[in-house]
């Protein structure tokens, strides 16, 4: 089983929302009283989940003197899935499927802001590869908001060859990339859709580019030459969703 501490209001809020079950110890400041907080005791309360009253410095022990906000829980993190459930989600799908590709992004903070795009835009599931990759962490989840509950992560150990065969089920792959002149928003992508974001700072992989029906950038007119993985994915996300419910 794979626990972690979360904290913060927002953070344990969240996991109330999306994952009460999984909550397993939580800690608060005894002294600590204030409107926001109050809420969520109640919330704890009425779930009968097991909260643990100390001292402040007791809460900055279990968070290394992080900003917890007088709450602290321990919580089972979300799974990642496997390649096999990946093909048995495609193989089943009754929707146009979206899916969110990653290739080797590394930061965790850059994967929960993804997660959360992803949510918020219907994506059926992120796909990341198994070496050099963010996976679930508490970091991701603090990011994410509730979102590492709600859309799948599936773990991949080679990206190309399952991509060759997203395209054998006749989902198009659109590669993410500065070096290439076609525009996002004048690409059509109202179709079966697994959109490709390379890594930080590198980009894609060439096996992985390879593997791309077609690459399409992001207009930028400023003088930054890119734009951070996760804002870059959410631009790619909205602009398949906004073509698919107009």
């Amino acid at each position: 089983m794979n626990v972690t501490k979360i904290f913060g209001i927002h953070a344990v809020q969240a996991a109330l929302d999306f994952s009460a079950n999984k909550i397993q110890h939580v800690w608060v400041d005894s002294q600590r009283q204030d409107k926001r907080l109050l809420p969520l005791l109640k919330q704890l309360k009425g779930l009968n989940l097991k909260v643990e009253k100390s001292d402040r410095k007791r809460l900055d022990k279990l968070t290394d003197s992080k900003n917890h906000q007088g709450i602290v829980a321990e919580i089972e993190l979300p799974g990642v899935h496997s390649e096999e459930e990946l093909k048995h989600i495609v193989n089943t799908m009754t929707d146009m499927p979206l899916f969110l590709v990653l290739d080797q992004v590394q930061d965790p903070h850059n994967l929960g802001a993804c997660l959360r795009s992803a949510d918020a835009a219907g994506v059926h599931g992120i796909i990341i590869t198994k070496d050099n990759s963010a996976g679930i962490t508490s970091a991701v989840c603090k990011v994410a908001s509730g979102a590492a509950e709600t859309v799948p992560v599936y773990q991949v150990t080679n990206l190309a060859r399952t991509l060759r065969w997203l395209k054998d089920k006749n989902i198009w792959i659109v590669g993410a990339t500065g070096d290439t002149e076609q525009s996002v928003f004048s690409t059509d992508l109202n179709l079966p859709l697994a959109l490709v974001m390379g890594a930080e700072g590198t980009g894609m992989r060439r096996l992985t580019q390879e593997q791309c029906d077609f690459l399409v950038k992001i207009p930028m007119v400023g003088q930054v030459e890119s734009l951070n993985v996760s804002v870059a994915a959410g631009i790619m996300i909205y602009e398949a969703f906004k073509q698919r419910i107009n």
